[in-house]
């Protein structure tokens, strides 16, 4: 049998458009830089950065957007084997605005379909998904057929195959990314039935990743505290919750609980944070960490590509992580290493991935 993948991610992918200047309205860039985005595909990026075996399941359109996705991926170590094409619909682009420490507006041009929402079920490799240690899923996937369908295929092959194993098998962490993108929703499904989907994907998660907006929508609470007690009663053995400049908590089902402030850091982008955060989060489980030395980890791995201005290509490497640890802050060096220059230093905060999500109709004003 082949080695399981360390990591399998499933879900969105596209192009981020983004400014190389910081501090300037859209209408008013001159410069932009091109990378690979997308949260499921930047989590797998994040886990090769780290070390590990990464994959991820995606679909791009059959464009030249699509092509440079696969090389991509390949130039950061993650295996493009099960990201296909279709005809039908334009590989997705993202724009943004920067304007630090939060305010980093996104502009979403995934119409009239993103290619991603195509997986179906009957194109997954099941036996690669059952057997990968980590296999992370994202809230977004369940927003659309057939990408609903087949996210919850593949959760259900995992726990099926971790009832098959019994209590002495082989450890399976499955993450559900919870990931509340109102805007790729439809709008009726915001009130019972978006929530519904999520409740039906956490009796499968072993992990659940999330803020308080998007706990809340998975849940119906927002005091982290009770989010967390919420997410462990649907079925996951650990809840994170994130929670900006508070920090992150992380409660276990053994009791185990660990409240982690947030690294100080100059921010110039916080948009790829929780994706970096997510990456570390896998790498730190697979370590067999405690709860604690894995949010500590993740937090550092997050703050330091908040100090930096793309997502993908800013990831950290091991040693980057341990170096902010190790100085409880992300200097200037770290925030330099990689990506592009930044054009102004903007005020010292702590890390904040807070955004201002738009879906616009290609053509359409931003």
């Amino acid at each position: 049998m082949p080695e399981p993948y360390d990591v399998i991610t499933m879900g969105r992918i596209g192009v981020d458009i983004y400014p190389l200047q910081t501090g300037v309205p859209l209408a008013d860039v001159e410069t932009f830089g091109k990378f690979l985005g997308g949260s499921p595909a930047n989590v797998a990026v994040a886990a090769a950065r780290l070390g590990r075996r990464a994959a991820v399941i995606t679909r791009t359109g059959q464009d030249a957007f699509g092509d440079y996705l696969h090389q991509a991926l390949r130039e950061f170590g993650v295996d493009d084997r099960w990201v296909s094409a279709v005809a039908e619909y334009p590989t997705p682009v993202t724009f943004c605005e920067i304007f630090p420490p939060d305010r980093f507006p996104l502009y979403f041009y995934r119409q009239p379909k993103a290619p991603d929402l195509e997986i179906g079920g009957h194109e997954l490799d099941l036996d690669a998904v059952r057997d990968a240690r980590v296999f992370w899923m994202t809230g977004t996937g369940l927003c659309a057929e057939p990408s609903r369908t087949a996210t919850l295929t593949a959760l259900r092959a995992r726990s099926e195959a971790a009832a098959s194993d019994g209590p002495s098998g082989r450890a399976r962490t499955t993450v559900f990314d919870l990931d509340w993108r109102p805007m790729f929703w439809d709008p009726s499904e915001h009130g019972s039935a978006a929530p519904a989907r999520y409740r039906e994907a956490l009796a499968h998660a072993t992990v659940a990743v999330g803020n308080v907006d998007e706990c809340e929508i998975a849940t119906g609470e927002r005091e982290p505290h009770a989010a967390a007690r919420a997410l462990l009663a649907a079925g996951p053995e650990l809840a994170v919750v994130k929670q900006g400049p508070d920090g992150v908590l992380a409660v276990h089902r053994d009791g185990t609980t660990a409240e982690i402030p947030p690294l100080p850091v100059d921010v110039v982008n916080g948009l790829g944070a929780g994706d970096a955060f997510g990456g570390a989060l896998c790498h730190g489980l697979l370590s067999g960490w405690d709860t604690e030395r894995v949010m500590r980890y993740a937090n550092a791995a997050g703050a330091i590509v908040a100090a930096r201005l793309a997502c993908s290509s800013a990831m950290p490497f091991p040693r980057e992580v341990e170096e902010a640890l190790s100085a409880g802050a992300v200097g200037a060096q770290d925030a330099t290493r990689t990506g592009p220059a930044r054009a102004a230093t903007p005020p010292r905060t702590t890390a904040d991935p807070r955004t201002t999500e738009v879906a616009v109709p290609p053509g359409d004003a931003q």
